[in-house]
């Protein structure tokens, strides 16, 4: 399984990378760069011989812009891209030890469930083909069990004939008792403060301990397969090797996107409320990021050579307020572009999962085809670039809003309202409909 994993990393080039994320994400072409490299770095690591390995530190990055350009998108499909443990989270979630709230470490133990959950669907593939037989063979006895007074012969003769039918699926809508372990427990437990943070999962630990019990549900055949499918590929997932693994490849290839890293910048307030405890967050994430020893359930986590990528607007703040030791451990800065209007156009069309394409889709789930114009485009991008440049710049999240408000009306009648099988929205339309609103300061402000 490992070694899967490592030729999916081996495949991912900088230049395949910027590639895929060109699918999804247009501009942005120096950050694209930056984390292609990045991400390439972590498989250069890994072919280093020791000690020299463990000297090399991943180069982590702040992605600075304006909301909606791509700072989490491109983090995003990263993520999908390097199949390694990601975990996004926003940094105004924390909150200074000694405060009420999230410590810092917890997105390492999250970074870590993430891992288990990866690597254990990776093992129960490995073993469903295994697991699909001895479901079969449990549901084989239910139907036809062994009887000691037959020849063996006979039985296995018919046994076979009847595990032919079972496949065929000639048995599906039969019912059958199955019994299967339960799934959680009725009693919770609670345990001191500070359990957690020390990596002890005392629910997991009291339930350990206890005999596991047994339900028996009457079910279909068809139903009763993946219930037995999924329980006896548990039996054969060995749990201390999928720890293991997910543990090495959080240490070794896990990625943390720090989002709205600019929300704990600036100076220690004076005083009390939200802004108390920034910079004391800052000093509590600084030894995570430079590298130390997270206690979790599954065991001890490294975080040396853990990839962090932090992103922020930094329209109240900027990168220079925060501490100077955490801006060191920050060594690429990027800037990303705010959108023109030729980039909403591009937005509205090109990527795999443009808007236009979404809602067309939508629309055909109805029955009802939908094209628009290259007019058509233009105007709404038109109208984004406007309503932004006069309101507030949320990026290319205004195309949404604004696609909503053109197609209420249709996508509010199109169950019973609409005759036609097919409807094109033209710059005339789009201009009638949303000319006046983008116009009106106040009432774009609401609307769009």
């Amino acid at each position: 399984m490992e070694d899967s994993f490592l030729s999916l990393q081996d495949s991912l080039t900088p230049r395949r990378i910027v590639e895929e994320l060109d699918k999804y994400i247009i501009g942005q072409n120096n950050a694209k760069r930056s984390v292609a490299i990045a991400l390439r770095n972590r498989w250069r690591r890994q072919q280093v011989q020791p000690p020299l390995r463990d000297e090399i530190m991943p180069n982590n990055i702040i992605l600075i812009g304006p909301t909606g350009v791509g700072k989490t998108e491109i983090a995003r499909r990263l993520s999908r891209l390097a199949g390694a443990p990601f975990l996004k989270i926003e940094a105004s979630k924390f909150t200074e030890v000694g405060y009420v709230g999230r410590d810092v470490e917890s997105m390492v133990r999250d970074l870590v469930e993430i891992a288990i959950n990866q690597v254990r669907e990776e093992k129960a593939a490995e073993v469903r083909e295994r697991a699909a037989q001895l479901a079969e063979d449990r549901i084989m006895e239910i139907i036809f069990p062994r009887s000691p007074g037959q020849e063996e012969d006979m039985q296995t003769e018919t046994r076979e004939r009847l595990r032919g039918q079972l496949r065929a699926g000639k048995f599906d809508e039969r019912e059958i008792e199955v019994e299967i372990t339960a799934t959680g427990s009725s009693m919770q437990v609670f345990g001191p403060m500070g359990l957690e943070d020390m990596g002890v999962d005392l629910q997991n630990l009291v339930n350990s301990m206890m005999p596991k019990r047994k339900k028996t549900r009457k079910v279909k055949i068809a139903e009763a397969r993946p219930l037995l499918e999924q329980e006896e590929a548990q039996k054969l997932i060995d749990n201390d090797a999928v720890s293991k693994i997910a543990l090495q490849r959080v240490q070794n290839a896990g990625i943390i996107f720090l989002d709205e890293i600019d929300k704990i910048a600036g100076p220690k307030s004076s005083g009390s409320g939200p802004d108390v405890s920034r910079e004391g967050v800052q000093r509590d994430l600084l030894p995570i990021v430079e590298g130390s020893a997270v206690n979790t359930k599954y065991g001890v986590v490294r975080t040396d050579h853990i990839l962090f990528i932090a992103s922020g607007a930094f329209h109240v703040s900027k990168p220079s307020d925060l501490i100077p030791e955490l801006q060191g451990r920050f060594p690429i800065r990027v800037e990303l572009d705010s959108l023109t209007e030729e980039d909403f156009v591009l937005i509205l069309t090109r990527p795999r999962n443009a808007l236009l394409k979404q809602y067309t889709a939508l629309l055909e789930t109805e029955g009802l085809g939908m094209d628009f114009t290259d007019d058509a485009i233009r105007e709404i991008a038109r109208i984004a670039a406007e309503v932004n440049r006069n309101v507030e710049n949320i990026g290319a999240r205004r195309l949404h809003t604004i696609l909503t408000t053109l197609l209420e009306g249709i996508l509010f009648d199109v169950p019973e309202g609409m005759t036609e099988p097919h409807l094109t929205v033209d710059g005339a339309m789009v201009h009638e409909k949303l000319s006046g609103i983008a116009t009106d300061r106040d009432l774009s402000q609401f609307i769009l």
